[in-house]
């Protein structure tokens, strides 16, 4: 049975711009890995709602999971919330369970959960929340759609609550050889691996080293002994080089 599949999307004008580099995806995908869910795309988009809610609706019915970054904190452009409403034809307003969570945050609530503030507890009808142990500020889940922060600390945070509600698979491998000689010397060996080995995955990643060209080459799978055959066939291969 195949994995589960997933997609992230990272929303925000400062990803695009590259003010603000992108470290949740890496993150994500190290994470899903471990337990068995193929991340199959990503896609980043500013903070423009028909944009975020068309890659929204794309996503969530391509893929068994979507994982979204950024936009759900109390400024103007701050709009993933109602983006996601709006995706699956839902109101939104304050929950008062998301309230009681942002007053639980501050010494004088009364003033200091001012209106900006309580944006954040602004949460599509339906949608479950998702404990941010760092700042408080809830994500939430409706339908295979988890809303996370964009600040990694605090995505990471998230992510920590979101893995055990998830269901994986068999969690991917991989091994690496190197092998000191160019792509063009390798491409027919690989060529012939990929062939009789539809379960592996192969990925050429060519180097440059004291002077010399070189390929690391990743072989990825679920299967222990697959991956090891390859990995024996391609060490065979560096021995005859020597």
């Amino acid at each position: 049975m195949p994995n589960p599949t997933a997609a992230m999307l990272v929303i925000g004008d400062e990803i695009l711009s590259g003010r603000t580099q992108d470290t949740n995806t890496n993150h994500i995908a190290t994470k899903l890995t471990e337990i068995g869910i193929d991340l199959r795309e990503v896609r980043v988009v500013g903070d423009e709602p028909t944009e975020i809610i068309a890659a929204v609706n794309a996503l969530r019915e391509r893929f068994d999971y979507v994982f979204t970054s950024g936009g759900i904190g109390p400024t103007h452009d701050d709009i993933t919330a109602d983006c996601i409403a709006e995706a699956f034809g839902v109101g939104i307003d304050i929950r008062e369970d998301a309230r009681a969570i942002l007053v639980s945050n501050y010494k004088n609530p009364d003033v200091d959960l001012n209106e900006a503030r309580l944006r954040m507890a602004r949460i599509p009808d339906g949608a479950d929340l998702i404990d941010n142990p760092i700042s408080k500020a809830p994500g939430f889940r409706i339908g295979n759609v988890h809303v996370m922060a964009g600040v990694p600390l605090i995505f990471k945070s998230m992510m920590e609550s979101v893995l055990p509600t998830l269901t994986g698979g068999k969690p991917l491998l991989s091994v690496t050889v190197r092998i000191n000689a160019p792509e063009g010397e390798i491409a027919a060996l690989l060529s012939d691996l990929v062939e009789k080995n539809p379960d592996l995955s192969f990925g050429s990643y060519p180097f440059v080293r004291d002077g010399m060209l070189g390929s690391d080459v990743v072989v990825r799978g679920t299967d222990v002994g697959k991956l090891k055959q390859a990995e024996q066939e391609l060490t065979r291969f560096v021995e005859d080089l020597s």
